[in-house]
């Protein structure tokens, strides 16, 4: 009878591990449904919609015109020097472009907005989870989610897509300050490469995963926020910190994942 009794309880504990990721998937997909539907119903929230453009996107600016500037130069440096190996530096432009535009602009925006803004989204909601202010709208009849989770989604898809447009402008130029400035390669030659090489294809491409990716951020780091109260591991002040590093780690890790899986259906 204790045997029984005791492989019954490990059997039920597997099945709750295991339903447990599944619980997941579901409440966020549900969480995403409703975010999804109060951004496109009317009225409009403008004015809160704004506001959140202004905080993800033009304060993001400076952060990504800074990564992408070394990250170009980075790439224009080492490009030079193992395309020198074959004879082919004058291939250095499309090298930059394409690694910048399909890859390395959408992968870094999102990274680094879910690093800044991401983690003052889940902070800022988790606060206002402990400290029962999103019970005090749900008794005033407002709507928690369409009140803190669809303005940050409809700004998160128009800032990423806009930022990481300017993390590409602003690599290919510091690709240019190394591959010619520094190291001699003829800037007409560079940027004819880049003209030649880089089609509406690679940049459709970068942008269809820069709207993904402003999904998932936006998702998981107001996801994490908005549910601080429900984890087991602390609550209160340790809960919120909990969910801001679950929030950035998360959305790093599913950015990537995410690529891997774009990458392999739009090439």
């Amino acid at each position: 009878m204790t045997v029984i009794t005791l492989l019954k309880d490990r059997l039920t504990r597997l099945g709750s591990r295991a339903l447990r990721p599944v619980e997941l998937m579901g409440s966020m997909g549900v969480f995403f449904g409703r975010g999804l539907f109060h951004m496109l119903t009317l009225p409009l929230q403008l004015r809160k919609i704004s506001q959140q453009v202004y905080f993800i996107g033009a304060k993001s600016i400076f952060v990504i015109c800074l990564t992408s500037a070394f990250t170009g130069m980075v790439l224009g440096l080492q490009g030079y020097y193992t395309l020198v190996k074959f004879g082919s530096e004058g291939m250095l432009g499309a090298a930059v472009a394409l690694s910048i535009i399909r890859e390395m602009g959408p992968v870094l925006t999102a990274i680094m907005v879910a690093a800044r803004a991401g983690s003052a989204m889940a902070a800022e909601i988790g606060i206002m989870r402990i400290s029962e202010q999103i019970d005090a709208l749900t008794t005033m009849d407002i709507d928690p989610i369409r009140y803190l989770v669809s303005p940050r989604m409809a700004a998160g898809l128009i800032s990423f897509p806009l930022l990481t447009a300017l993390f590409d402008v602003i690599g290919i130029l510091g690709g240019y300050l190394t591959g010619s400035l520094l190291l001699g390669i003829n800037p007409g030659v560079y940027f004819a490469r880049v003209n030649s090489s880089v089609v509406m294809k690679d940049v459709s491409g970068g942008f269809i995963k820069s709207i993904a990716f402003a999904i998932l951020v936006i998702l998981i780091c107001c996801y994490q926020g908005y549910y601080t109260h429900r984890r087991k591991e602390g609550f209160g002040a340790r809960g919120v910190s909990l969910a801001t590093t679950s929030a950035v780690v998360s959305s790093s890790v599913l950015i990537l994942v995410a690529d891997y899986i774009l990458t392999s259906i739009l090439l």
